[in-house]
């Protein structure tokens, strides 16, 4: 008789809870986005003037620009180191130590961030919130390494493109109700219990960690593979990053210029929104910021089988930073209503998370995959840190404006331009480089695989091939960190 692991309904109730595991961090981690004007508002109002019924002073924390980017700073600085330690833990521990370590810093981390907005006006706010989003960052990106795994092992050979592309689809719905809600109800119960309202969806995230745990502990021993978790680990070797390649360098700094330009503008286009075009509520704007991760939301899963079906991922590559360019043109130099951009920005978003991070698995050495998927998203996260803190200098170090000056926002949209001027350079190279050693990112995902085969991707050492297992003893097919 067939154990209740080996059925489908099992594998796909595992798939539910896993998915549950970051839908309360990514809400979290943009809720500062939706609430900019709270964050950086007026300590106190008492010089205010009504305008059309409207009072110009909102009150808040009082945070500078330069210190509301330093928010989004450490998080991709924490994250960037952490990735990194964060395989080698779950390397030697496991996947459901991973989880229940890495979910509980996600909680700690957002109830700390909460803790500190009790503290408006203080010395202690900052150093308090950014401890929050410190450990946090140290949960976050480390619990999608684990989330990823976990889908690996229970789809490896059957739905495993489609369980990818609903977890990140899940992720992002996250990311799309923080925009949608969060402003509704902090006008009802304030930005205090805001914050602790994303407290609390972390802490079932947490309670997911403990489900999905538990049953991917008894579908392990239902299946016979809980004796030879231990053995299938691998041990990461410091000697692996000699084998990375130029093809897998020149992909790297093409994913962290192409998302220096998107993180650090979802970081301020609500406010950006408020004071460049007319007749835009706060609400309006969180509204329309989120139509970047709605297209995600809506194309990852077919974006992702499209990319699977017809290769051409260096060719998508190119294809994403020259169509992105024109965005921030128009944000810069233009008054076309911002709803365009943002969904424009969307549509190329997810097509640059499908073809670029899955294209690090082709050029890298099997055994390799996860240390360079780890390094990826160290370089990728470096990048968008040192981005928000120009941002925050372009943007200026007073709070004392209602509206931040229009100038400064066309330099912060210029420098996004540069970075994807800087993209457009290394995808064009990776190109070349790539068809002078065989073409694999452009072939499809059924010829790069025979291409894999045959050529079999060099060793780790003389006369020895590594399979890339994880604690589990399955091979792992990772999908971006931070996609």
């Amino acid at each position: 008789m067939a154990q209740p692991a080996e059925k489908d309904y099992y594998r796909f109730m595992v798939l539910f809870f896993n998915c549950l595991l970051t839908f309360g961090s990514y809400f979290c981690f943009d809720i500062p986005s939706v609430l900019q004007d709270q964050f950086q508002g007026n300590l106190t109002c008492s010089n205010t003037t009504v305008i059309n019924g409207t009072v110009d002073c909102v009150m808040g924390l009082g945070m500078t620009p330069q210190e509301y980017n330093l928010l989004y700073a450490i998080y991709a600085w924490t994250n960037a180191i952490v990735v990194i330690l964060a395989g080698f833990l779950i390397d030697k521990l496991g996947n459901r130590f991973g989880v229940f370590l890495f979910s509980f810093l996600c909680v700690l981390g957002s109830s700390l961030f909460a803790l500190g907005s009790h503290f408006r006006g203080t010395p202690y706010l900052l150093p308090l919130m950014l401890t929050g989003r410190l450990l946090f960052g140290s949960g976050n990106g480390s619990l999608t390494i684990v989330q990823n795994r976990i889908t690996s092992f229970w789809f490896k050979g059957k739905e495993l493109a489609l369980a990818f592309g609903v977890t990140l689809a899940f992720s992002r719905l996250g990311s799309v109700l923080n925009f949608f809600l969060t402003q509704k109800f902090e006008e009802r119960f304030g930005m205090q219990w805001t914050l602790w309202g994303g407290v609390i969806l972390c802490v079932m995230s947490f309670t997911s960690a403990i489900i999905v745990s538990t049953l991917d502990k008894v579908g392990m021993k239902q299946l016979g593979l809980d004796g030879a978790i231990q053995e299938g680990s691998r041990k990461v070797r410091i000697q692996d990053v000699k084998l990375l390649s130029m093809r897998y360098w020149l992909l790297v700094f093409t994913i962290m210029f192409f998302y220096n330009g998107i993180f650090p503008f979802i970081a301020d286009a609500s406010k950006f929104i408020q004071d460049k075009y007319d007749g835009y509520s706060q609400k309006e704007a969180s509204y329309i910021t989120g139509a970047v991760y709605d297209c995600s939301l809506v194309l990852s899963a077919s974006v992702g089988i499209l990319i699977d079906y017809v290769g051409m991922r260096g060719v998508f590559a190119v294809a994403c930073a020259i169509l992105t360019l024109p965005v921030f043109g128009l944000l810069a130099f233009t008054f076309v209503p911002p709803l365009v951009s943002t969904i424009w920005l969307g549509i190329t978003y997810s097509f640059a998370a499908a073809s670029m991070w899955p294209s690090i698995p082709l050029v890298v050495p099997q055994a390799t995959i996860g240390t360079a998927m780890g390094l990826a998203t160290s370089v990728q996260m470096i990048g968008i840190g040192v981005s928000n803190l120009i941002v925050g200098q372009i943007l200026g170090t007073k709070n004392s404006e209602s509206k931040i000056p229009l100038w400064r926002w066309q330099q912060m949209m210029i420098f996004m331009l540069v970075n994807t001027i800087c993209c457009i350079a290394t995808s064009i190279v990776l190109n070349i480089v790539d068809h002078r050693q065989g073409g694999i990112l452009n072939k499809t995902t059924k010829r790069s695989q025979q291409v894999k085969v045959d050529s079999d991707r060099e060793p780790l050492n003389p006369g020895e091939i590594e399979p890339n297992e994880d604690d589990d003893g399955v091979a792992v097919e990772p999908r971006s960190i931070n996609s």
